[in-house]
Formats: structure tokens, sequence, C-alpha cells
């Protein structure tokens, strides 16, 4: 039988043991690893979880209860929070591992965030939390750390570090700074352990390694933990600007409604006046004096220019919107303007018992402006302070500053609120107790007008009132236009050039000796009426409904004008203008256009096919006889 030595034995069973006890051991150190990474992955899901709940009960709130610009105010400060929140949470479970070590963060400083440049490092970093948590009424003791063999620093609270001192500590073993790092956010902060005894395990071993792969997966739970942060706060925003552009379109849609409704009472209000009246003059067995008969024409005629004051203003604002309002550039005489303005204010003013004032500066002269829109801009002010004043004045002061003109329409009416006044030049916009003055109402366009009207001067509005003591409502326009305002009026003179070579080219004396027109209308309203007052005026008429009518009665008949309507039953106005210059037995005749096509280019178009004047619906009846003499006399 082969012996063997017992020494041999013996030595085997040893090294068995030692193999034994170090693979219980690393196992222990594993399972200790990702006991630990379990536990905070648990905590961070949790942070972010109730994040995210946060974010969306203010989303809610923010909603409800602030501006827009205000929200997102409200969202930094959220991201700053939540990111410590983050950054705390790895702390506290890290010494919760490490047993009495001291675990901190520094995060980069304001100023150094504002210095650095892209893929630029922070140079000063300062110690934001350190664990364990302080009382509220005391302070951490500080902590010596070393760095290299010859320098130590001192951790405490709010205490600054340079980023070589930083990339130091990361370098040296026992790794002490853990850098948190990623592409789309960068450099986040620094993890600091003041030294590296033994977690919860009975002999130490493999403990370094276990605790080195700890911190890098716990740098790589922190950045992936921010950057679902970032992509959360992303969603968010979204989420917000979709809540407030909700909200903004249903207060538009809301102030549409409002508007439609308070048009509709404008609208039908003159038109009761103008039906009813009507119908009780055109009722049989009532025969009303002649000074009554008279007040009701004047109320039919008033009513009828309210409607058509509110059509305009509607217009306005659409051809504003549209980019299609003309603009006449002319220096026009200030002084002139302004008691002209006031002249059309006066009576109404003094029907309710209120005296007018006029104060303009001696140095006040002239202005380059569209005379038409400054004249709406002044009287559009001027009757909302006739309008909002029970007793006492209105007034129209006019003073001239370095290359600018401020026109103030003031008054001592009921004033505006703080809280209107900044809602006050919004389209459709009305202040509810406005109509307890005198029951008179508005679309809430006038204002709206007024401020787009001023802004295409280049000017603006401005306004002061106090409750029961007044307002001051002051425009300011620019003394000289700039040439890039001048250039688009353009189109404007080139219409009034054509215009006036039509006009230079067209009718011979023979004709202007005639006195007839041939009038093309298929409205049988209008018609009538610019038939009838042509004719008391001495003209000789001819009306046709189409343009196959318009033709044969060519056929039977010379003519001075034709007065033309351009939208047709059978043809386009346009066409047949252009066909009437492309016939020699036509082409002398003037032509001149009577339409409800009131956009911007629409004058320029007729005046392109050849007419030689444009006059718009509703019909001005002097404005018309005015131009017929320039093309008729009569005998």
């Amino acid at each position: 039988m082969q012996q063997y030595s017992s020494l041999p034995e013996q030595n085997s069973q040893l090294d068995n043991s030692s193999i034994v006890l170090t693979t219980v051991e690393q196992l222990h150190a594993q399972l200790w690893l990702e006991r630990s990474l379990n536990q905070l992955q648990t905590k961070l899901d949790d942070c972010l979880t109730s994040a995210l709940f946060h974010a969306r009960a203010t989303s809610v709130r923010s909603a409800i209860e602030k501006p827009i610009q205000k929200i997102q105010n409200t969202q930094d400060r959220q991201t700053a929070i939540t990111q410590t929140e983050i950054f705390e949470t790895v702390v506290n479970e890290l010494y919760a591992l490490f047993n009495s070590n001291v675990v901190a963060f520094a995060a980069p400083t304001a100023v150094a965030i504002a210095v650095a440049q892209p893929e630029e490092e922070h140079a000063v970093y300062r110690i934001g939390y350190m664990s364990p948590q302080s009382n509220a009424n005391s302070e951490l003791s500080p902590v010596n750390l070393a760095v290299g063999k010859d320098k130590s620093l001192q951790l405490k609270l709010n205490s600054e570090i340079d980023i070589e001192d930083l990339q130091q500590l990361g370098k040296q073993q026992p790794q002490a700074a853990f850098c948190f790092s990623n592409d789309s956010l960068g450099i986040m902060g620094w993890l600091i352990v003041s030294s590296k005894s033994s977690p919860n395990s009975s002999n130490g071993l493999f403990v370094f390694e276990q605790i080195l792969k700890l911190m890098a997966e716990a740098a790589s739970m922190c950045r992936a933990a921010l950057s679902k942060l970032k992509h959360i706060e992303s969603l968010q925003q979204q989420a917000d600007y979709f809540n407030n552009h909700n909200k903004e379109l249903q207060r538009t849609n809301q102030l549409k409604n409002q508007f439609l409704a308070n048009t509709s009472h404008e609208i039908r209000t003159p038109l009761s006046s103008i039906i009813g009246f009507t119908h009780l003059l055109l009722a049989q067995g009532y025969d009303p004096s002649r000074q009554r008969h008279h007040e009701y024409l004047n109320i039919i005629q008033s009513s009828g220019k309210h409607l058509l004051a509110l059509i305009n203003d509607i217009l306005d604002l659409s051809k504003i919107e549209a980019n299609q309002l003309e603009v006449n550039w002319e220096t026009i005489d200030v002084p002139q303007l302004c008691r002209n303005v006031l002249a059309l204010v006066k009576e109404k003013a003094a029907n309710k018992g209120l005296q007018m004032q006029l104060d303009i500066d001696s140095n006040v002269t002239s202005i380059m402006a569209d005379p038409l829109r400054l004249k709406q801009i002044l009287l559009n002010l001027l009757f909302n302070a006739v309008k909002f004043t029970k007793t006492g004045t209105v007034g129209l002061e006019v003073k001239a500053g370095e290359n600018l003109m401020y026109f103030t329409v003031w008054d001592t009416g009921i004033g505006i609120s703080k809280e209107n006044q900044s809602e006050l030049f919004q389209p459709y916009f009305q202040i509810f107790n406005e109509r307890q003055v005198n029951g008179e109402e508005g679309t809430g366009l006038g204002l709206t007008v007024t401020r787009k009207l001023a802004e295409i001067h280049g000017g603006s509005v401005e306004v002061e009132s106090e409750i029961d003591k007044g307002s001051r409502f002051t425009i300011v326009i620019p003394i000289e236009q700039n040439t890039d305002a001048a250039r688009g009026s353009d189109t404007d003179t080139t219409a009034k050039h054509k215009a006036e070579n039509n006009k230079d080219c067209s009718v011979p004396n023979s004709l202007k000796q005639s006195s007839h027109i041939l009038l093309v209308e298929d409205d049988i309203p209008n018609a009538e009426l610019i038939k009838t007052y042509l004719e008391k005026l001495g003209y000789q008429l001819t009306w046709v409904n189409n343009a196959s009518q318009m033709w044969n009665a060519l056929n039977k008949q010379d003519y001075s004008v034709i007065l033309i309507d351009i939208v047709l039953p059978d043809a386009n106005g346009i066409s047949l203008v252009k066909q009437l210059r492309q016939n020699r037995q036509y082409s002398n005749i003037a032509i001149i256009a009577q339409t409800a096509m009131a956009m911007k280019g629409d004058r320029d178009t007729c005046l392109d096919a050849g007419v030689n004047d444009y006059i718009c619906k509703p019909i001005d009846l002097p404005l018309l006889a005015k131009i017929l003499s320039e093309y008729i006399t009569l005998p």
C-alpha cells in the first residue's frame, strides 16, 4: 500500500478553505454592491416620480393663475430644486453604505457657469450638500481631506474647491472624488468621499474594488436620473405651452363671441330705427307734420351713418391686420386739421353741455402723415371722451418735441381702472360699466384701430386715467416719416397718377356738352336712388342692369359717362371696362366705377382697367355729383 505524507494533505485542506472563504467574501461583496445599487435606484426613481407629480400640479396651477413668462421662471426654479434633491439622495445613500464616512457633492458656482465657454470645465465648485444632514440650527464640523502628499482641503458646507484639486482627488489612490458628467448636460458636479473604511463586510476583502464599482454606477445612475428629469421637464414645458395656448384660444373665442354679440346689437339698433321710421312714413293713414317728417328722415340718415361707421371700423381692422390699409403721406397743417376735427365734435359735446378746449403750442406747424387716418385717430379719441364724460370739459392739446409730435385728448369723465387699462387696446374688449354713462355701446374696435393707425405712422398710444377723475390719451407720432414708410405710399401715388392720366386722355369737349349718363347697376334700390338724384340735378340718365343691356344701350345712344358697377350678374365689370377701352367707338367715354369693393388694390385694379374715377358704396351723392361735374357740363 502506498503511503502519503500528511503534510501535503494538510496543506491541500488549507488551500481549499482559503478558496472557499475568498469566494464567499467575493459573493458577499457582490451582493452588497447589487443591494446598494438597487436601493439607490429605488430612491432615485422615487425622487423622479415625486418631481413628475409636482411638475404636473404646478403646471395646472400655472395654467390657471400665471402668465406664460412666469411659468418659465417657475420651471427653472423647479429644475434647480429637483437636481439638488437627486444629488442629496445619492449622498445620503452612499453615506449610509459607508458607515461613518463623510460624503459631499460639489456643484459649479453661478459665476463659473457664466464665464465658461462651450465644452469648457468650470473653474470653481461649491460644496452644496454634506452628510450626515445638519440640524436647522447647527452647522457640520469641517472635515480635512488630503490632496496628494503636501496639501489638504477642509470640506465645509458652501466652501469652494478648484477644479484642479477635484481632478487630483479623482486620480489619487484611494480615489476620493468622482465626476458626474453627461454629453448633453456637461459636468453637473462631483461626489467627494472623505475616506474608504469598510462597509458592512466582516473582513474587508474586495471592499475597495466594490466601492469603486459602486461610485461608478452611482455616477451613471445620477446621470441617467438627471437626463430623465430634463426629458420630463421638456415634456412638461410642451404641455404648459399647449395649455396656455389653449387658454389663449379660449380667451380669444370668448372675446370674439362677445364682439359678435355686441356687433349684432350695434347693427340691429340703427337698423331698427331705419326700418321702423321708414315703415312709419309709409304707413297708410299716417300723415306726420312737415317738421316731424323731417325729424324722422334725420333719424334714418343718422342711423345709416352710424351703421356705416360700424362697418368701417370692422373693415379698417381687417385691412390693417391683412396689411391692406392704404396710407397717403402728405404734409399736414396741424393747427388747421385740429380745428377741423374739433368742429366736427363740438355739436355733440354741446348737446351734453360739455365745454371744448383746444391748446396748440406756437412751435407746432406741420407733420408728415395720412390726413384721413390722423383725423380718424383724433375723432375716435374725442368722440370717446365726449361719450364717457357726463359733465365738465373735453380738450385737445398738441405739443412738438424733438422729431416727435404729441396729440393729447383729455376729459373730466368717468375714468378707467388700472386693471382695465392693460386690456383697453385689445380687439373686441369693452369695459362693461361704460354703458352706464348714457346707454351708448360700441364694438370695442375703435381704440384698437386707433393704436394700429398710430403704429402705422411709426408712433404709439399712451394712456393715463383715474376713476371719476378723467382720462388722458396721448398719440406720439414722428414729425417726419422715414424713406421706407414713404415708399409704402408708392401704390397710392401711382393710383392718383393713373387717375389724372385717365382724366386727361378721355372725354372730348364735344361729349362734355352732353348730359347723357349710362348707369349699369343690378341693384334696384341703388339704381333708383342714383337715377332720382342725378335727374333732379338735371342729368339725363339711362339705367340698365346687366352687360347685355349695356351693349344694346350703347348702340342706340351716345353717352358722356358710363357709371358702372364692378360686380354684375352676367359679367365682370373690370372685363367690361377693358372691352370698352379696346373699342374705338367707346374708348373716349368717361367711365366711373361705383362698387362696394373697398379693399386695398381694388381702386388700382379699376384704374389699371381704364376707369377715370372710382367711388365706393354706399354712394356719397354730393361726391358723385362733384365727380360728374368734371366730365359733364350741364346746360
